[in-house]
């Protein structure tokens, strides 16, 4: 195919260098398995060669997750440190439907235009970027690793899975494989993010238990509600019982998200936060507390969330999900159809409000959003689940502080699908820039990484040379 191209040079400062790359654009159809559509549009993909033997040097490949490929690049530090030792090209490809790669300009996401975003779609336009890279040819030269964190660490496994003959290994870090429905306990996620407040101090987790009964209270009174709006700093304020979902929402994923980024340094990933940031905000909980004490401990850790930079004047918790630096508009669609990840609370085990999981009402609210049902059963059937035990040439890593882990795999599968499992180590820190602070077990789980990266080039370049012998 034809590749657009548009070069940017940028500079990303991190903990020790600077990333610089190029900015790229390459054509792909709208649909790769059917043949009613023409149209095409460009994905997006960064590119430093600056140590690529041309030869035969690797291929590094980010399969891109959901949002904008510049923060991958920014926080995937990993991969530009080892690309000096192993001569690689890196490549950060944009996942469809995220960042600049919209289809359908800004009616992308409207519900006529989303249905070609999926994970097979995206793996599909993965491969068409990197045959475009090889050249075209039937017999490729540089061998393709291919790196992914989170949802990216998923596709990098299933980009190998679905395409052996494209990528010839992938890092897969944080990849929840094992999260769909019938495969993992739905409650699993909120007790590893409870875990992580209640090992830091068991006050913590108590107070945000004791915390939503607390906040409902405070909304049942216009006096009550102005404390409340006034202590949360919020931008809007809480006038019904809609605000008061959103801000329940809001605050169930600012507590999951502190868990996930737990990092021993200060990150701004997902948005500003400290270092240790579950440390940080449990100061304000590390007693028993109740009434407007309870209220104010809360407020505090919210500041730390929100405005931990000092940019933001109030809270606009209407932002949900969507809160900080990640523009993950898309992912809800997805949720929506094939990655159905039940995530249910009891508030026993967990520090969060009663909500069973129900696929009945799940579906319904999918439907009335979008007009389509989910299929739970699809992304078990199209990649696996956790059987793969025919599948080579993967490492999934898991940090013990990362809630996610609850769906990874933790024990190794074969010879070649190994696990590594990574104690004191929050969500994919081990493909994240190297820093002081890093544990000893995620600069051992680094070193493995690169052992296998060593063999899996070393075995492309074997089959290369028995190929052209014959």
């Amino acid at each position: 195919m034809k590749q657009i191209i548009f070069c940017v040079i940028v500079a990303l400062s991190s903990v020790i260098a600077e990333y610089k790359y190029e900015t790229k654009y390459f054509k792909v159809p709208l649909d790769h398995f059917g043949f009613q559509r023409n149209e095409t549009f460009n994905i997006k993909y960064l590119v430093n060669d600056d140590n690529w033997d041309r030869g035969n040097g690797p291929i590094f490949f980010y399969t891109g997750n959901e949002g904008q490929i510049e923060l991958f690049a920014k926080h995937t530090g990993f991969m530009w440190e080892i690309a000096a030792e192993f001569r690689a090209k890196i490549v950060f490809a944009e996942h469809r439907y995220y960042g600049s790669s919209m289809p359908f300009d800004k009616k992308s996401l409207d519900k006529e235009h989303i249905g070609y975003l999926s994970s097979a779609q995206a793996l599909a336009d993965y491969a068409d970027l990197i045959n475009f890279l090889q050249g075209n040819v039937v017999k490729p030269r540089y061998p393709v690793i291919a790196f992914g964190g989170s949802y990216g660490g998923m596709l990098a496994a299933y980009f190998r899975i679905k395409y052996p003959h494209v990528v010839i290994g992938a890092i897969a870090a944080s990849a929840p494989v094992h999260m769909y429905p019938g495969m993992a306990p739905c409650g699993v996620f909120n007790r590893l993010v409870t875990s992580s407040f209640k090992t830091v101090d068991i006050n913590c987790s108590k107070n945000i238990r004791q915390s939503w009964a607390v906040i409902r209270n405070y909304t049942k009174t216009p006096a009550g509600q102005e404390v409340l709006n006034k202590t949360l700093n919020l931008c809007s304020p809480v006038k019904n019982a809609t605000d008061l979902d959103t801000l329940m929402e809001f605050l169930e994923s600012m507590y999951s998200t502190l868990a996930m980024v737990n990092y021993p340094f200060a990150s701004d990933f997902l948005t500003s936060l400290p270092a240790e940031p579950v440390r940080v905000v449990c100061q304000y909980l590390n007693e028993t507390l109740t009434g407007e004490k309870l209220l104010k401990g809360i407020g505090k850790v919210v500041d730390i969330f929100t405005n931990y930079d000092k940019k933001n004047p109030c809270v606009n918790y209407k932002e949900g999900d969507d809160y900080g630096n990640l523009d993950a508009a898309g992912w809800d669609y997805q949720a929506c159809t094939e990655m159905v990840m039940p995530m249910c609370s009891n508030g026993v085990n967990d520090m969060f409000e009663p909500q069973p999981w129900n696929f009945t009402a799940y579906a319904e609210e999918c439907h009335k959003k979008y007009g389509v049902y989910p299929r739970p059963d699809m992304a078990r059937l199209e990649y696996g689940g956790n059987r793969l035990q025919a599948a080579s040439n993967i490492v999934f890593s898991n940090g013990l502080r990362d809630p996610w882990t609850g769906g990874g795999i933790l024990d190794s599968l074969s010879d070649t699908v190994r696990a590594v499992v990574i104690v004191d180590a929050a969500h994919h820190l081990d493909l994240m820039p190297s820093n002081p602070s890093d544990p000893e077990p995620v600069k051992i789980a680094r070193n493995i990484h690169k052992q296998h990266i060593t063999r899996w080039i070393n075995q492309f370049r074997e089959q290369l040379m028995t190929t052209r012998k014959s």
